[in-house]
C-alpha cells in the first residue's frame, strides 16, 4: 500500500499545481483510505504534504507572473490565524464529522465554480486587487475551515480570488498556492499538539507530490482559464461523492456520483444547443439575482 500511496501522491501534486487546489481533497482520502491512517492523522499529514507541495508549486507560478503577492500574503496571514485556531478546535470534533463537513464544503464550492461570475470591467486584468478588509475576512474564514478539515484551502481560495476578487483563473491558481502553503503550516501547528505523524511516510508522499506539482505548474499556462475553472468544479464534485460513499454509505456516494454525471451530461448538451431550456432558466435566474 505504501508504493501505491506514493504513486498516487504524484497525481495529488499535478492536481495542486494545475488547479491551485484539490491537493487536500485528494490527499486526505488517499491517506485515510489507501494508507490506512485514522481521520485526524490523515488530515494532519495532508497539511504537511499540501503545505510543502504548494510552496514549491508557487515558485513555478511566480516565475510565470501568475502570483499576486499583495493579495496572497495578506490572505495567507489572515488564514494562518484561522487555520491554527481550527487545528486546535479539531480535537473536540469526531473525525467522521470533519470529513462529512469537508464533503459538504466541496459540493458548495464546486457549484459556485461551475456557475461562474458575471464579467465586469477589469475582471480579466491581472492587476485587479481585492479590498484589504475582504481579503482579511475571507482569509480568516477559509483558514478556519483549513484547520478543521485539513483542506489546504485551494478549493475555497481559488473561488474567493476568481469569483469574488475578479482575478483571472491562472493568477488565482498561482496566488492560491502561496495562501495554501501559509495556512497549511499553521493548521499543522495546531494539530501537532495532539496528533502523531508517520514522518517517514509523510516525507515520501510529500516528495512524490512535489514532483507532480512541478508538472502541473507547467501545464497551467497551456489550459484555457474557463475550461480550467469548470474542470475544477467537476473534479471537486466527483471527489465529494467518494468521501460520502466512505463515510455514510456506498449507495449514497453512488447517488451523488450519478447526479454529478447527469448534471455533466446536461451541461455538455446545453453547450451544444443554444435553445437549451436549462440555459434559458439560468439566464433568467442570473438576471434577477444579485451579482456574485
Amino acid at each position: 500500500m505504501i508504493a501505491l500511496t506514493v504513486a498516487l501522491a504524484v497525481l495529488v501534486g499535478v492536481t495542486l499545481g494545475l488547479l491551485g487546489g484539490g491537493g487536500s481533497i485528494l490527499t486526505v482520502p488517499l491517506l485515510a483510505y489507501v494508507a490506512g491512517m485514522d481521520a485526524k492523522e490523515a488530515i494532519a499529514t495532508s497539511l504537511l504534504v499540501v503545505g510543502v507541495t504548494s510552496a514549491v508549486g508557487a515558485i513555478s507560478h511566480a516565475r510565470g507572473g501568475r502570483v499576486q503577492w499583495r493579495t496572497g500574503i495578506l490572505f495567507g496571514l489572515a488564514g494562518m490565524v484561522g487555520a491554527f485556531v481550527g487545528g486546535l478546535l479539531s480535537r473536540f470534533i469526531p473525525g467522521t464529522v470533519l470529513l462529512l463537513a469537508f464533503a459538504a464544503m466541496m459540493i458548495a464550492t464546486a457549484i459556485a465554480m461551475l456557475r461562474g461570475r458575471k464579467k465586469v470591467a477589469g475582471a480579466g486584468e491581472g492587476e485587479k486587487t481585492m479590498p484589504v478588509g475582504k481579503i482579511l475576512l475571507d482569509g480568516v474564514v477559509v483558514g478556519l475551515v483549513t484547520g478543521l478539515v485539513g483542506a489546504g484551502g485551494g478549493f475555497l481560495v481559488v473561488p474567493a480570488l476568481a469569483l469574488l476578487g475578479g482575478l483571472p483563473m491562472p493568477v488565482a491558481v498561482g496566488t492560491s498556492l502561496v495562501v495554501i502553503a501559509m495556512k497549511s503550516f499553521a493548521g499543522l501547528g495546531g494539530y501537532l499538539s495532539t496528533v502523531q505523524i508517520d514522518w517517514k511516510l509523510a516525507g515520501m508522499v510529500t516528495a512524490a507530490a512535489v514532483v507532480g506539482s512541478l508538472i502541473g505548474g507547467r501545464l497551467t499556462s497551456l489550459v484555457d482559464p474557463e475550461v480550467l475553472r469548470k474542470a475544477f468544479g467537476w473534479f471537486v464534485l466527483v471527489m465529494s461523492s467518494v468521501i460520502i460513499a466512505q463515510e455514510v454509505h456506498p449507495a449514497v456516494g453512488l447517488a451523488v456520483a450519478g447526479a454529478v454525471l447527469v448534471a455533466g451530461a446536461v451541461s455538455l448538451d446545453c453547450r451544444r444547443r443554444p435553445d437549451c431550456p436549462v440555459r434559458r432558466l439560468a439566464t433568467r435566474v442570473r438576471a434577477v439575482s444579485p451579482a456574485t
